[in-house]
């Protein structure tokens, strides 16, 4: 349990092993339930387009903040093929209000130590945040 007294549903845990394992999920969203008392899965996609993804994220700017899970696949420097690392962001546009803030700054931990696996860790704020190409800098670097 999170800080905020927030729980991770189970199903949060069941989608992201499915997405690391089966490697047929490409991408996973989580949401604060609206009592702000669980985390859970909003939505999930096979769809590797991260342009989708992105939009779906940007779409949420009107209603607040999201955490996400995306299983992002780029080219190795020095052309050492493709490689794949499982990316946690935490999505809170500077637009959302305080509250919802509050409440995904201080659940955040409590969902990162549910998803054993993850890679990299990103914190968003505005769409320049997530551009592909900021991610894949990111994502390489390995933070």
């Amino acid at each position: 349990m999170a800080q905020s007294g927030v729980s991770v549903s189970p199903d949060c845990i069941q989608q992201f092993n499915d997405l690391k394992l089966k490697k047929e999920t490409k991408w996973i969203i989580y949401a604060l339930s609206d009592d702000y008392k669980e985390i859970v899965v909003e939505e999930t996609s096979t769809d590797p387009d991260y342009s989708k993804f992105r939009e779906k994220l940007k779409g949420k700017e009107q209603i607040g903040a999201r955490y996400a899970v995306f299983d992002v696949e780029f080219d190795a420097e020095g052309g050492a093929g493709l490689r794949n690392k499982i990316m946690f962001l935490s999505w809170v546009p500077d637009e959302a209000g305080l509250y919802p803030r509050m409440m995904y700054s201080t659940s955040k931990e409590a969902l990162k130590r549910s998803l054993n696996g993850i890679a990299v860790d990103i914190q968003a704020n505005d769409a320049d945040d997530i551009e592909h190409e900021n991610i894949i800098s990111r994502v390489r670097k390995g933070r």
